[in-house]
């Protein structure tokens, strides 16, 4: 079974992961609702953060598109494949 993961820390708010994929893997949500989160530092000296972050909602329906992980501002999102290999998102 694929799995997604998102670093919160280093999610941007950008919503680039929702708007690219094609199953619906990701929702975004207020920040609140992930508890006090630090931002990563590293992140913010590229990047501004938003009032929302994305949220995996339904990783089991990953396709493997990767579109999510070439669109990725923080670099946050993580997919292990059926296989056990992990698919880490590098900003194009």
């Amino acid at each position: 079974m694929v799995t997604v993961d998102v670093q919160h820390a280093k999610c941007t708010g950008c919503t680039h992961c929702r708007d690219v994929c094609p199953v619906t893997v990701f929702e975004m949500n207020p920040r609140e609702t992930f508890g006090d989160i630090v931002d990563d530092t590293s992140v913010a000296a590229k990047f501004q953060f938003r009032a929302e972050k994305s949220k995996v909602i339904a990783g089991a329906d990953c396709i493997m598109c990767e579109a999510c992980l070439f669109e990725c501002e923080g670099e946050c999102i993580t997919i292990v494949d059926d296989e056990g290999k992990v698919h880490q998102s590098t900003y194009k």
